[in-house]
């Protein structure tokens, strides 16, 4: 798995909701933001005017047949985020093809258990 384009800090969060995902290579990039940036991107691809804690953009819905899988980028506002490091398991999971949204309550058991794990 290529982690290179997280922050050191979030590295153990975003491999950990990885191996509870079941992906195991692949790339993916988190990027820490301001408000006003994460402003902007709510509202130019959720129509939403305000800033969020956490946004992911998948790239990849399927594993690639050759070669690792391009999973997306992550735009976290720490200001905005309770905790980053949740928020960075949160938006992993998205770029994996969970949807808190759409599902059961799959997601956030996985995100629960990723966190618990993590506090261990």
């Amino acid at each position: 798995m290529d982690l290179s384009d997280v922050p050191a800090e979030l590295r153990a969060s975003v491999s950990a909701a990885l191996d509870e995902a079941g992906v195991h290579n692949g790339h993916l990039a988190i990027e820490l933001v301001h408000e006003g940036r994460m402003r902007t991107l709510n509202y130019v691809h959720r129509g939403v005017d305000e800033a969020t804690d956490v946004l992911a953009f998948p790239i990849d819905a399927q594993p690639a047949d050759s070669g690792p899988r391009e999973l997306g980028d992550i735009f976290i506002c720490p200001d905005k985020a309770t905790d980053v490091a949740e928020a960075a398991v949160h938006g992993t999971l998205h770029l994996c093809g969970f949807d808190h949204d759409t599902d059961e309550g799959q997601m956030l058991e996985m995100q629960d258990r990723v966190m618990a794990k993590l506090r261990r």
